[in-house]
Order: structure tokens, then sequence, then C-alpha cells
């Protein structure tokens, strides 16, 4: 089947985002905030457990340092900044990991992090740069610098299709700072196509190549959990296999 990740961990002190419980069962992949878009040491702590106790792989979601714009905001960094910047955060949730006797699966920049890097080479070297001290893969997009630079790298690239954003007619992700609901059928419906046929329909109403290694669904959707059990049986239908 293949694998659902889901951005989790993201809340803050008393501040909620998310029903990371309610997610779990339906993902088997989860990228954890690090502190710089948002979380903090006790909700790293807490989401590596629940990831733990529901047998979900853990990866690292690094980001700009940018908490009160969410990492969804684009800042200009050198090359070696920002793979400190990535080399912290990856750190810091590695520590979390070891205490639970996990290991560090992927790790899968946030926000505009992962835009930059899937534009700019120099960014995208940067989050290499990081990634290499880990040796671990990283989670990207086909047709971008994710594809050109991590790979010719020696890092395995995870190409992965996002159920709950639309794509533009350059294949681009369409990325506001606050996720709409979007109805559950037609996000499965849309994975399954992706899928089987390698394209994706356009805000211009034009199909888009895209490959699909695995499935994003983000956690501040409105609707998340509905997304992800809808997505997750649509694979598993896919796959031949009974619901878990």
């Amino acid at each position: 089947m293949i694998p659902i990740n889901c951005d989790l961990g993201e809340s803050f002190g008393l501040w909620r985002m998310g029903d990371d419980a309610g997610l779990m069962p339906w993902i088997q992949l989860a990228n954890v905030a690090c502190g710089f878009h948002a979380s903090d040491f006790e909700h790293m702590h807490s989401t590596v457990r629940l990831a733990k106790r529901q047998g979900v792989k853990v990866g690292a979601h690094p980001s700009l340092p940018d908490r009160q714009g969410f990492g969804r905001r684009v800042m200009a960094m050198r090359r070696d900044e920002l793979a400190d910047c990535v080399l912290y955060q990856v750190g810091a949730l590695t520590a979390f990991l070891r205490a639970e006797g996990m290991e560090l699966h992927h790790i899968k920049p946030h926000g505009a992090l992962y835009g930059m890097a899937a534009r700019d080479p120099e960014m995208a070297h940067a989050i290499a740069d990081a990634a290499a001290v880990f040796g671990v893969p990283v989670l990207g997009m086909a047709g971008t610098e994710h594809e050109r630079i991590y790979p010719a790298r020696g890092l395995r690239l995870v190409r992965e299709f996002y159920a709950d954003l639309d794509y533009d007619e350059a294949g681009r992700l369409v990325i506001a700072r606050e996720h709409d609901a979007v109805d559950p059928a037609e996000a499965a419906a849309r994975v399954v196509r992706a899928v089987e046929e390698g394209v994706v329909r356009s805000t211009a109403g034009t199909d888009v190549p895209v490959v699909v290694e695995t499935v994003c669904v983000h956690s501040d959707t409105p609707n998340a959990v509905a997304i992800a059990k809808a997505v997750h049986d649509a694979l598993a239908e896919l796959a031949g296999r009974p619901r878990n």
C-alpha cells in the first residue's frame, strides 16, 4: 500500500493544532514539527510517543524560523545558514526518537522551505547538506529541484502527491496560509486517479503529470481525519488489502 504521510505535532504550549490521535490510525508516516514553525519540546516528545504506540514511522518536519507565520512566509537565507537551521531541528527530533528507541525515518521540509527548495537549487542543496548527515530519505515533488538535486547528492527522494491541495497548470502546489475543508470522497478520487493515471486536474482545468510514492494529508485541514480515512481506504482497496 502506498503510505500516507501527515504533518503532526504542530501544537504549541496550550495552543492546539490538529487531531494527531485521530489521524494516527490512518497514516504510516508522521512528519513531526521541530519547533521553528510550530511545536515545542513537550509536543515533539509526546508526538513521538504517540507514533510509537501506533506503529507509525517518524520523520522530521523542519521549517524556516517563522513561528508567527507558521513557516509559510519566504525568507532569504544563505545555503550554509539554512543547512544549519535544518540540522538543528532534525537533531532535536532525533534525540527524542532515540529516547524512545526509535530511528529517524525521513526528512520533509515544511511550508515555504519546501517550496523554496523546489524552485531554487541552492536551497535544495542546503536541505541535502543537512539530510546527508542523517542519511535518510527526503520527501519531495517530482519535476522540481527536489528531484534534480536530492538523488544527484546520493539521497533517496520519496515523491509525494497532495490529497488536499490544488495544483496549478504548471504542476505547482497552490498553497494558502490556511487550508480549507476538502470533500473526503473527492480527495480519495483524486488520489486514485493520480496513482492509476499519473495525472491530476489543475486549477486551469488541464491534466498535469504527478508521481505518487506517498500521499500527504495536512493535519490543519479542518476535516483532516475524514480525508485521511477516505484516502487510506481507497489506497487499501487499490492494494487489494482489507482495512486495518
